[in-house]
């Protein structure tokens, strides 16, 4: 009986261990639903046959600063969304926590940034940044055409909030869209991000 339990809390460790490690690339993304500032409910379902990014965001964030300040994430979410992408940003802070956003603060926010994410999405319970493990802001997730997770990980290879770093810094979403685009497989599918913790 004792060789049962262990083996029986083994098999529950490692299935804890497993679900600690999120969605897998290669594998189905876990279909979630979400309210923008306005109250409008939204649904990864809602954009099937379309190539999504998810984006985790905390406008206090120095490593969501640099991308942001400088422009380059506005302009890779208006070049993706031009070629059709969904981009999502999502905002997993909980209230009274550095990032988190009140559903009437939502819109400013995008406006002041000039964010041209599809939409900003509130997830102030964590309910979504647990289901993807999110760990850091930003990190990044990249979806196919057939609901498959292609890309997690890193925005780029500059784990620095340094906004210097960009020139010259090798943009992994970018690529990961890019390979999408000309029908190839995703050259680089996951590297570490990095970032601020997600305030939970």
């Amino acid at each position: 009986m004792k060789i049962r339990a262990l083996i029986l809390a083994l098999l529950a460790t490692t299935a804890l261990c497993a679900r600690a490690a999120g969605p897998e690339v290669g594998q189905p993304a876990p279909d979630f639903t979400l309210k923008d500032g306005a109250g409008k409910s939204v649904s990864l379902a809602d954009f099937k046959g379309k190539t999504v990014v998810l984006e985790w965001f905390n406008y206090g964030c120095p490593f969501v600063k640099k991308h942001y300040g400088s422009g380059s994430m506005q302009k890779l979410q208006q070049q993706a969304t031009g070629d059709g992408v969904v981009w999502l940003s999502i905002a997993s802070s909980a209230p009274g926590k550095q990032g988190y956003l009140a559903p009437g603060e939502a819109a400013a926010k995008q406006a002041e940034l000039g964010m041209h994410s599809t939409a900003l999405l509130l997830d102030p319970d964590g309910a979504v940044g647990h289901l993807y493990e999110a760990r850091t802001t930003p990190d990044m997730f990249v979806i196919n055409k057939d609901g498959v997770l292609v890309y997690k990980g890193a925005i780029d290879d500059q784990p620095t909030p340094d906004p210097a770093s960009l020139a010259g810094a090798k943009n992994y979403v970018a690529a990961a869209l890019a390979n999408l685009k000309a029908g190839q497989p995703v050259e680089t599918a996951q590297t570490k991000s990095y970032g601020c913790s997600v305030k939970y």
